[in-house]
């Protein structure tokens, strides 16, 4: 019992920690003099899309998985499926994935084991794509970083020497963490399925894999998936006249640093997503006071999204009749 509590409330802890750290000295009345008065909604409203788009576009590759192992869940359960369980991550992080799989089996029957190996290599193909991204990335953005650091006069050494100590502090704190969240995800993984269970259904998941009918659709609807997360990032920099001009691949690379700090087990990565997007956007040379506020409204808002979307789905999903 005391586990359980300590999985639920050490990555709110944690989460809370940081924010405080971040915005403890902040103006919330200019804060909230932006946000009603100079931000831009509209852009915020159509980056909505991309980020229902994105989930959506995941369901479906979800189900390309599932069938080649006779499994055929309807669409919108799917979808409701992924809904919920992004939801869901914002209560108890990483417990989306087991709850997706969860709401298959409860509403079309689809075999929990299998649904879990898919997800499994679902996670396993993000991971290689996101990592070859950030490559990407880096090496289109070196030129124009050097660039600045030779334009501003900042040496290699002076950016590090930017870093306060307690940033170091968070850093590593970030750093404990993530390696803790993914040893606790994959103790759990091992605990409810069994050693030789779990190996199965990565193995089922892998097979599915090769034996999707469409393959290409598949990497393309992966590839989608990133460029439809990154759109609805990146179109919030058109909401606030800081970082209305920010140049596309800059923010696709601090779209991939943001994209791992998510991976540290808070809710939706809050404080680490936060503090991994504003120091980048400070090397960026974007002031600290815009790049602070711009991490903040940016989350909070697309938070809200996901937890809007996992209610529609919890709604949507007990007007929809169990398939047996």
């Amino acid at each position: 019992m005391l586990k359980t509590i300590l999985k639920i409330v050490l990555p709110f802890v944690l989460g809370a920690a940081i924010l405080w750290w971040m915005y403890r000295g902040e103006d919330f009345a200019a804060l909230w003099h932006v946000v009603t008065k100079e931000m831009k909604w509209g852009w915020m409203l159509f980056s909505f899309v991309f980020g229902a788009l994105a989930m959506v576009v995941r369901a479906v590759r979800w189900r390309m998985t599932l069938e080649p192992l006779g499994e055929k869940p309807r669409l919108r359960t799917a979808i409701d499926a992924v809904f919920l369980s992004y939801g869901a991550s914002l209560v108890v992080p990483r417990i989306g994935e087991v709850m997706r799989c969860g709401t298959l089996k409860r509403m079309d029957s689809i075999s929990f084991s299998k649904g879990v190996g898919t997800v499994l290599t679902e996670r396993i193909v993000d991971s290689l794509l996101i990592v070859a991204l950030t490559v990407l990335s880096l090496f289109s953005q070196l030129p124009v970083f050097l660039n600045f650091l030779r334009t501003t006069g900042i040496t290699p050494s002076g950016l590090i020497n930017r870093f306060t100590q307690t940033g170091y502090i968070v850093t590593a704190v970030c750093v404990i963490a993530l390696v803790v969240g993914l040893s606790l995800l994959a103790s759990r993984y091992a605990v409810l399925r069994g050693g030789r269970d779990l190996l199965r259904d990565v193995k089922d998941g892998i097979l599915s894999l090769r034996q999707v009918r469409r393959p290409v659709l598949y990497w393309i609807l992966s590839l989608s998936i990133w460029m439809c997360y990154f759109l609805h990032f990146y179109i919030a920099f058109f909401c606030f006249k800081e970082t209305a001009e920010f140049p596309l691949l800059g923010a696709f690379l601090v779209f991939c640093v943001g994209s791992f700090a998510v991976l540290v087990p808070t809710p939706n990565g809050a404080g680490p997503w936060h503090f991994a997007v504003k120091t980048m956007l400070v090397i960026y040379g974007i002031a600290e006071a815009p790049a602070v506020m711009f991490a903040l409204v940016v989350h909070t808002v697309q938070t809200l999204l996901v937890a809007v979307l996992g209610i529609c789905a919890w709604a949507d999903l007990n007007t929809i009749k169990i398939k047996r």
